[in-house]
């Protein structure tokens, strides 16, 4: 995890980012000239090569930042818009300085630096070339300045671009060089990497070096470092840092022998704290947080039992009462009801493993999802609200489904019932997943680390899990036996039933509102209610067939109408500008929004901070904010101890609020991340809030405690 950025540097901090410029190839700030350049020797075509770069031009004592900034700093980030099929590479980060402030030490750069990306152009391609770029940067000297541009070129077909090939050139001389015959290794020695790197150039030998991990919060940036050479081989002592919040298997870094470009060296770590000194570099993986990696066996057994639990959320209950019903019913053979409880499973399973599946998939083409993303959609929230709708008014016995399903499809769900049971598991999944975070946040931000095969047996022990209470009814006869014998009250009950399908659909509702406001669901409010009338106009058993036949067209026309009229309002609006910023604080406001501006900000300054990962569709996160948060002696303690508290609703899909709970090891909500001053590591409290745990962490923030 980088560091944040410390008060000396940020004491003067502007409040939010400043946008440098309209969209031009330059931005011109009072502290940097920013020129988005291209380089295309050979012509812009495919298989040609062609180079991007953005050249930060500083003014004197003013820098930017490298990939791992050191002790504070941001890097700088490039988002590009480009058309189908091109494709931009990451940055070519050039070799880093160090640059000390007082007693920290960054990495960066000063006076004139050019980020190079490579671009490829499909086979084929004939056109011009439109580039829009938005690039982010930090610039700091006695104070910081985030700062952005957007800029846009325009590359014609075949165009000879040359003119920059003395900057991309000095860039190309800059960059690290990896070390093929270069044997590195690393152990841990109490509070310091003792580092050795044999088959390093002869130019090298017998030189001090500089030592840059890429990824930070492993060092110590600033500590001094004991050096030496034995022989060919180099030999380090680097101290670890004392808010160590990495423990990577694998070490990637640059070495520096000034003033000549760095040389990039691919480190083995071995001896990390909780796993054995012998071990091979490859045997362990990296965990985003050392706190939670757990061993698979284990993470597949929290998975097993947190699905069992997951039986109890209120999220999960309407759809659970459908399987009670259906276990109840007097005509059931007990080869039916086990082949009904099989067939649930075997949805539940698959459900739970193509929904993991299609995330792991989003996220490794570059998606920034989390587990629940399906109810950040708010076409997929008004589907649910309309089955649910549905589902409720059957149960009212507004009308009878066989009325309302062509006869086809009506004889075929007879023929199948086992599909039925099936689509019951998978319809329990789509709306239980969001309320895995109270039994499984940890566990599943571990399985989105793991390699594709393991994450996907997790969550299969997730569905299992979830399925085995109704998977145990159907193969013990001991079990079924003791369910209530049928009678009048089972029509007494699906009637009952029909309620929680409603307050489902009221909760869906203002998960809508939340996502798309107030005209989103009337639109929605609109939809079911021409849909209720069809139902009730082709389902009903009091109908005829020309009453239902007149009935059914008029209620066609009228979903038809209302669909057209609602559809624009329940489109998913586009994202926000400032991720996770939302919109300012209202004076007096307690909470205010999260973005990482603010929180850097703020601890910039030394004051405490308090997220809440919040979204309007986590039941959980609703239960506590209304319980542990709006307790008057928590708050009373937030006061006391002026901690800032910030929210970051994850309602909406949101990037950088993604990207924030992946850095705390997690993939859903809620989480809540407490900051204490000075430490570079929040601390991650249970995602069940309990009163008297939330305020002994606040109690610790006081001096000496």
């Amino acid at each position: 995890m980088l560091s944040l950025l410390p008060r000396s540097i940020l004491g003067l901090l502007m409040a939010l980012p400043m946008f440098a410029g309209a969209q031009a190839a330059v931005v011109t700030t009072e502290q940097v000239r920013a020129e988005l350049l291209a380089h295309a020797p050979q012509g812009v075509g495919p298989g040609k090569p062609l180079l991007l770069g953005l050249a930060l031009e500083h003014k004197p004592h003013w820098h930017t930042y490298w990939k791992n900034a050191g002790d504070s700093g941001l890097p700088t980030t490039l988002t590009w818009q480009l058309p189908a099929g091109a494709r931009a590479g990451e940055i070519e980060w050039p070799t880093p300085s160090r640059l000390p402030f007082g007693p920290l030490m960054n990495y960066g750069y000063e006076d004139k630096v050019l980020l190079p990306v490579q671009m490829t152009l499909p086979a084929g391609w004939a056109a011009d070339l439109p580039i829009k770029l938005r690039a982010d940067w930090l610039v700091c000297k006695d104070v910081c300045i985030p700062q952005s541009g957007e800029f846009t070129l325009n590359l014609p077909a075949g165009a000879v671009i040359d003119a920059n090939r003395a900057l991309f050139d000095a860039a190309r001389a800059r960059l690290p060089q990896p070390v093929a015959q270069a044997n590195a290794k690393a152990r841990v020695d109490g509070q310091a990497l003792v580092v050795e790197v044999e088959g390093l150039p002869e130019a090298s030998r017998g030189q001090t070096l500089r030592f840059f991990p890429e990824i930070g919060g492993v060092i110590e940036p600033a500590a001094p470092v004991t050096q030496n050479w034995r022989g060919a081989t180099w030999t380090a002592s680097v101290p670890l840092s004392t808010q160590r919040s990495e423990s990577p298997a694998t070490l990637r870094a640059v070495l520096v022998a000034e003033p000549a470009a760095g040389m990039v060296v691919r480190v083995g770590v071995t001896g990390w704290p909780g796993t054995p000194t012998n071990a091979p570099a490859a045997a362990a993986a990296p965990a985003p947080l050392a706190s939670n990696a757990a061993p698979l066996l284990l993470t597949l057994g929290l998975a097993l039992v947190g699905g069992m639990l997951l039986n109890l959320m209120p999220c999960v209950f309407p759809v659970l009462s459908l399987k009670v019903l259906g276990f109840a019913r007097p005509d059931q053979s007990r080869r039916a009801r086990i082949g009904a409880g099989l067939a649930y499973t075997v949805g539940v399973v698959l459900s739970f493993v193509a929904l993991a599946g299609l995330l792991l998939a989003l996220r490794a083409g570059g998606e920034q999802l989390g587990w629940g993303f399906q109810l950040q959609s708010p076409m997929f929230v008004a589907t649910l609200a309309l089955l649910f709708t549905l589902i409720g008014l059957n149960l009212a016995g507004l009308f009878e489904l066989g009325g309302v399903l062509p006869g086809s499809l009506a004889a075929a769900r007879a023929r199948h019932p086992l599909v039925d049971h099936a689509l019951t598991g998978a319809l329990a999944v789509a709306i239980a997943s969001p309320c895995t975070g109270p039994f499984m946040g940890a566990a599943l931000g571990s399985a989105l680390s793991m390699p594709a095969a393991q994450a996907l047996a997790v969550f299969a022990a997730l569905g299992l899990g979830m399925a085995l209470p109704y998977l145990a009814i159907a193969l013990l006869p001991g079990l079924a036996q003791r369910l209530p014998r049928p009678g009048v009250w089972m029509q007494h009950f699906k009637v009952a039933m029909a309620f929680p399908m409603f307050a489902t659909v009221v909760w869906l509702a203002w998960v809508l509102g939340q996502q798309v406001g107030i005209d989103g669901v009337a639109a929605l409010l609109g939809v079911l209610v021409a849909a209720a009338f069809l139902a009730w106009a082709l389902g009903s058993p009091g109908f005829g067939r020309r009453a239902r036949q007149g009935f059914g067209a008029v209620g066609v026309l009228l979903l038809a109408g209302t669909l057209a009229w609602a559809w624009p309002a329940l489109r998913e609006p586009a994202a926000t500008a400032a991720s996770g910023s939302g919109t300012a604080a209202a004076p007096g406001e307690r909470w205010q929004p999260w973005s990482p501006e603010t929180l850097a900000r703020a601890r910039a300054e030394g004051r405490p901070v308090f997220v809440d990962f919040t979204a309007a569709w986590c039941v959980t996160c609703q239960y506590n904010k209304r319980v542990a948060l709006a307790d008057a002696g928590v708050l009373g303690d937030f006061d006391a101890q002026k901690v800032l508290l910030l929210r970051a609703d994850w309602t909406r899909r949101d990037a950088a609020i993604t990207q924030e709970l992946a850095r705390l090891g997690r993939s859903g909500v809620p989480v809540y991340a407490l900051y204490a001053p000075r430490a570079a590591a929040p601390v991650v409290l249970p995602e069940i809030l309990g009163v008297a745990d939330l305020r002994r962490a606040l109690a610790a923030l006081q001096p000496g405690a």
